[in-house]
C-alpha cells in the first residue's frame, strides 16, 4: 500500500478534480482479526486501483496483498487460528464460483473446500482447530446445502432444503452450528435451526409460527467461551430489530429490552462478559457496551455520524469505521488511535446533510438533503434512490452524491416505505405493490423539493443502482411528467424475464415480495415491472449494465433497451465487464463521468 511522493504525482494529484480523488484516495474496511491471534487481521482496500484482500500483522506492521484478480475481490474470512486467508473465487463478478485459502503469511491458494461444485455461497464458518469449517452453498437447480468440510475428508452434508438458508454461525469448541434458514416460504423473515456437526438437530426457533404478524430472526453469534451454548440473536418481536440471548441447551431466552428507540444488533465482547451495541436511528448510529451481569448500558465515544461497522478487541478497546456525509470513512479505536491511515492522496470532503421529513401516504419519510456551498434554488436536482430495497440511505460518507454536488446540484436521498431502520412495519410494507409504494413515497417527497424552493421542476433526475435503477425504470414509466432525466444502473427492467434469470436466493426474495411466482401472481409482476411502462417514458434514459450481474441480469436489460428502440426512444446502454457493479476504480470513475457527462447534455 504504497504510492511515489515525486512531484509528477502530487501535480497530477493538485490536477484532478476533487469528485475524482474521492474515489481514487486509498480506503479500507474494517479489519477482521483471528480469535485466538488477534494480532492477525484482514481487511479490504482499493490502494492498488481495484478493491482487494490484505492481511496485516499488527506486531510487525507489515501487510500484505493477498488476492489479485481483475475485477477484485471482497469477500474473504480470517480463520480463527490466524493461519489461513479463505476468499471467495468467482468468474468476473458472477458470484459462482468455489472457496479458496491462502496461508496468512503468503503462499499459494488452494481449494479450501475440495470435493464441492462451483455455486453461490450461503456463508461459511471456520472453526479453531484450523481444519474444519462449515460451507454454505446455493445453486439454481438445488437450493441450498450446508456442508462439514474437514481437511483431507469429503465433505459431509448436514442441510439441504429447496428454499434459501444460510450458515449463522459455529460455536466455540465446534460442537454446535446455528442455522437460518426460510422453509416456510418467507424470504424476508428466517426461522433458526440449531444442529450438531452430524447434522441432527439440537434447538429451534421460528417466530414466523403462531402469529399474525411477519417477525424474522437473524444469528448474531455463539458466546466466545468453550461449552457456552448461548446464542446471540436479533429479533422483531417489537416491531423493530432488537438482540436477545438464547441459550440453546436450555432453551431460556435473555430479552435485553434496551430502551432505544432505532434498530438495536449486536455483537460479543470476547470475553463473553458483555455485549457491543450498535444503535441505528434515523440515518445515524451510535455504540454503547451492555454488561450481562448488572444490565448497564454505557456509551461508547463516537463522532456524530454513522458507524459502518465496529469490534471489540481483546483489551477492551472498539475499533469501528466511522464517516458522515461531510467527512471521509476512517477506521478509529476507542483508545484514540487512528487504527488504518494508508498512504496516498487524502478523500476531500463534502457538504453535510439536512435532515427532511414529509408527510407521505405511508407516514412521514425521511429524505436526506446535500446541495452546493451558498446555493439557493431552485437548483437542478438529483433523487439518488438507494438499492435493496432493505436498506437505507444515512448520515455518511458516498463519493456518488458528492460528485452531483461538486457539479451544482443538489441530492435528495429518500427512505422509503421498504428502507430499513424505521421498524418493522416501514420495512414491510412494500409487498405485492412493489415498486409502486416506493414510488409514491418518492413523489410525495419530490413535490416538497419543489414547493420548498429546492428543486428546478424542469431539471429533475431520478437515478439509482440495483433496487434504486429499478426504481428510477418504473418511476420513468410510471411518472413521465415528473422526471427530466433518468439514469439507471445495474436495474431490474423486465421483471418477469429477470425473476427466470436471476440467482436462486433472489427467486425467494421475489416470490415474498410479490406472493408468489409471475406464473401464479401475473397481475403483480405486470404491475411492477418497468417493461410494462416503457411506452410512457419520455425522458431520455441511460442504463448501465454489467455482462455477468447474477442479480439484475442482461438479458431482461437488453429486452426493455429494445422496446426503447423500436420507439426511437432518447437512450443509452452502457456495458462493462463485471457483475452487480465493479469493484475497479478506473471503471466506476468512467461510470461517474459518463453519467454526469449524459445529465451535461440533456439538461445543460
Amino acid at each position: 500500500m504504497t504510492e511515489s511522493n515525486g512531484s509528477a504525482a502530487a501535480e497530477r494529484n493538485d490536477e484532478m478534480p476533487d469528485w475524482e480523488k474521492r474515489f481514487r484516495a486509498p480506503r479500507v474496511s474494517l479489519p477482521d482479526w483471528a480469535e485466538d491471534a488477534p494480532d492477525r487481521s484482514l481487511f479490504v482496500s482499493n490502494a492498488t486501483g481495484t478493491y482487494e484482500l490484505y492481511a496485516w500483522d499488527r506486531a510487525t506492521g507489515d501487510q500484505r496483498q493477498v488476492t489479485d484478480r481483475p475485477n477484485g475481490t471482497t469477500d474473504g474470512v480470517l480463520s480463527p487460528d490466524g493461519a489461513w486467508v479463505w476468499w471467495f473465487d468467482d468468474k468476473d463478478g458472477d458470484e459462482f464460483g468455489v472457496w479458496r485459502r491462502q496461508p496468512f503469511d503468503g503462499g499459494p491458494d488452494e481449494l479450501a473446500a475440495p470435493g464441492l461444485d462451483a455455486s453461490y455461497p450461503a456463508g461459511v464458518a471456520l472453526a479453531r482447530d484450523g481444519r474444519t469449517a462449515v460451507v454454505g452453498r446455493s445453486t439454481d437447480d438445488e437450493g441450498t446445502s450446508i456442508h462439514l468440510v474437514r481437511d483431507g475428508e469429503d465433505p459431509v452434508e448436514i442441510y439441504r432444503h429447496r428454499e434459501s438458508a444460510g450458515v449463522g454461525d459455529l460455536s466455540h469448541d465446534g460442537s454446535l452450528i446455528a442455522v437460518e434458514h426460510t422453509e416456510h416460504g418467507d424470504a424476508m423473515h428466517s426461522a433458526l435451526r440449531v444442529v450438531r456437526p452430524d447434522g441432527s438437530a439440537v434447538a429451534e426457533l421460528d417466530d414466523t409460527r403462531g402469529g399474525t404478524e411477519e417477525l424474522g430472526l437473524e444469528v448474531l453469534g455463539f458466546a466466545p467461551v468453550d461449552g457456552d451454548t448461548r446464542l446471540l440473536i436479533g429479533h422483531q418481536r417489537r416491531g423493530r430489530w432488537e438482540p436477545l440471548v438464547w441459550d440453546v441447551a436450555t432453551g431460556s431466552e435473555t430479552d435485553l429490552a434496551l430502551d432505544l428507540p432505532g434498530d438495536v444488533g449486536a455483537e460479543w465482547y470476547p470475553d463473553g462478559t458483555g455485549l457491543l451495541i450498535a444503535h441505528s436511528f434515523e440515518a445515524r448510529s451510535e455504540l454503547f457496551r451492555y454488561d450481562l451481569a448488572s444490565g448497564g448500558l454505557e456509551k461508547v465515544p463516537t463522532p456524530p455520524g454513522s458507524v459502518s461497522g465496529a469490534t471489540a478487541r481483546p483489551d477492551g478497546s472498539v475499533e469501528y469505521l466511522w464517516s458522515s456525509a461531510a467527512s471521509p470513512s476512517a477506521v478509529r479505536s476507542t483508545t484514540g488511535e487512528v487504527v488504518l491511515d494508508p498512504p496516498g492522496m487524502r478523500s476531500p470532503g463534502s457538504v453535510p446533510v439536512e435532515d427532511v421529513w414529509v408527510e407521505g401516504p405511508g407516514g412521514r419519510i425521511h429524505a436526506l438533503v446535500q446541495k452546493p456551498a451558498g446555493a439557493t434554488g431552485p437548483l437542478p436536482t438529483v433523487f439518488d434512490i438507494h438499492g435493496g430495497p432493505t436498506w437505507h440511505d444515512s448520515d455518511a460518507f458516498a463519493a456518488g452524491p458528492a460528485a452531483w454536488v461538486d457539479h451544482g446540484y443538489a441530492v435528495v436521498r429518500v427512505n422509503y416505505r421498504g428502507s430499513t431502520g424505521y421498524g418493522r412495519a416501514w420495512t414491510d410494507a412494500l409487498k405485492h405493490r412493489v415498486g409502486l409504494i416506493e414510488l409514491e413515497d418518492i413523489a410525495a417527497v419530490r413535490e416538497w423539493a419543489i414547493s420548498s424552493g429546492l428543486a428546478d421542476p424542469a431539471r429533475l433526475i431520478l437515478t439509482g443502482g440495483s433496487w434504486g435503477g429499478y426504481l428510477t425504470l418504473l418511476g420513468l414509466g410510471t411518472q413521465p411528467d415528473a422526471w427530466a432525466l433518468g439514469i439507471a444502473a445495474v436495474p431490474v427492467a423486465d421483471y418477469v424475464t429477470a425473476y427466470h434469470d436471476e440467482m436462486e436466493a433472489l427467486k425467494a426474495m421475489d416470490r415474498t415480495l410479490l406472493g408468489g411466482t409471475p406464473e401464479e401472481v401475473p397481475d403483480r409482476f405486470e404491475a411492477s415491472s418497468p417493461l410494462t411502462y416503457v411506452e410512457q417514458v419520455k425522458a431520455p434514459v441511460y442504463i448501465s449494465a454489467g455482462v455477468n450481474d447474477p442479480r439484475c441480469p442482461i438479458r431482461q436489460i437488453d429486452n426493455y433497451v429494445k422496446r426503447l428502440e423500436s420507439r426511437g426512444a432518447v437512450h443509452e446502454v452502457y456495458r462493462y465487464d463485471a457483475g452487480h457493479g465493479s469493484l475497479v476504480v478506473d471503471e466506476r470513475i468512467k461510470q461517474v463521468k459518463l453519467e454526469l457527462d449524459f445529465a451535461e447534455r440533456h439538461l445543460g
